[in-house]
């Protein structure tokens, strides 16, 4: 069956569909995943309107559609096609453009010569280790650029001053040097991790000039938190390292962060005072570490709601540990806190140890494993 025939349903089926959590990695399955981000309104209502009255949309005449590729709506999928270079002949109204799942090994200086209305670009699992200094130089408008999977041992050079997302996860880079995001001031997400990068790979002044609200540099080689990241932060995953404690000035900078996860490290301490940087935090991923007792500050935290802490080696939970003593002091109840696979007793906690709780079910503990 031919694609306008069946993308009617398709766009009903995707107006209905949750949107894509953010703490996750980016995984783009088809083109439909950002096609329909941003899209004309009008050119899909005038799309429905015509197919309901069975007249059939009239497409102006462009450039015929590369070989093997599905060209609709502005968008062009030419995934899954073997392509070891860009295709030639992608129309230039184009905003989507996929690329994913192909054997590309390089993008030249004009392989997206006057796709000026590109919005987004999907070049997912592909094999690209070089990229031309001056490669995405027509694009005025992009938007995404998702990147993952792929060979490259640097971030490109001449990223658009427009980008607001980059997904790079999943390459070989190991060194992130000064000025690399120069100009990319509209950016507000970059997911990074699944790379080979330590801490000593960030040159003073890498994330110079960026405003991000999320950063991911999980599954890489870091053993501590990376100084001098965007103090607009509100989400930092760093979850999948090697680091083995949080000092008091890894996160004096970031005030606005409602978002921090820590998961799956070695961490064995959290220095006192650490956590009091972050006044507006909601939600603390600590679990799979080696922490022997429930960091200290949480008491303070106002808004605090998620803490996970399950699978460490916390051997006791304090009365005062959670929950402030008085009242007024706390603006939200916890919604969850996770204690199991601890080698703490649940039958020694005191009750009144979770009275700013929402309720009992709230509370996870379970039977202790040795490790």
């Amino acid at each position: 069956m031919m694609l306008s025939h069946y993308l009617p349903l398709l766009l009903l089926c995707l107006a209905g569909l949750p949107a894509r959590s953010p703490a996750l990695p980016f995984e783009q399955r088809t083109f439909l995943d950002f096609a329909m981000d941003n899209i004309d309104s009008d050119v899909v209502t005038a799309f429905m309107r015509d197919q309901e009255e069975g007249s059939g949309m009239e497409v102006p005449d462009r450039p015929t559609c590369p070989f093997g590729c599905r060209c609709q709506l502005r968008v062009v999928q030419c995934s899954d096609l073997g392509l070891t270079e860009v295709p030639e002949g992608i129309p230039l109204d184009t905003k989507f453009l996929d690329l994913q799942n192909n054997r590309i090994t390089e993008l030249k200086e004009h392989d997206f010569k006057g796709l000026t209305n590109l919005y987004a670009l999907a070049l997912v699992n592909n094999r690209i280790s070089k990229v031309h200094p001056r490669t995405f130089s027509p694009l005025k408008h992009m938007q995404k650029l998702y990147f993952s999977r792929n060979h490259l041992t640097t971030i490109p050079q001449g990223l658009p001053q427009s980008l607001v997302e980059l997904r790079i996860h999943d390459n070989n880079i190991k060194r992130v040097s000064a000025g690399t995001f120069s100009g990319l001031s509209r950016m507000n997400c970059i997911e990074m991790g699944s790379n080979p990068i330590q801490n000593s790979d960030f040159e003073p002044g890498a994330f110079k000039g960026l405003k991000l609200n999320y950063l991911r540099i999980s599954e890489a080689k870091l053993t501590g938190v990376p100084k001098d990241l965007p103090d607009s932060l509100q989400e930092l995953h760093l979850d999948n390292n090697q680091i083995q404690a949080v000092e008091l000035e890894d996160l004096k900078r970031y005030k606005e962060l409602y978002r921090l996860g820590l998961a799956y490290n070695r961490i064995r301490n959290i220095e006192d005072g650490s956590l009091a940087f972050l006044p507006k935090l909601t939600e603390l991923h600590l679990e799979y570490n080696r922490l022997n007792r429930v960091p200290q500050g949480l008491q303070n935290m106002k808004y605090l709601q998620m803490v996970y802490l399950h699978v460490n080696n916390i051997t006791n939970v304090g009365v005062d540990d959670f929950c402030p003593r008085g009242s007024g002091m706390k603006r939200t109840f916890y919604n969850g806190i996770s204690l199991f696979n601890n080698p703490v007793n649940y039958w020694e906690v005191q009750p009144a140890t979770f009275r700013c709780v929402t309720s009992q079910q709230a509370i996870r503990f379970g039977n202790y494993k040795k490790k």
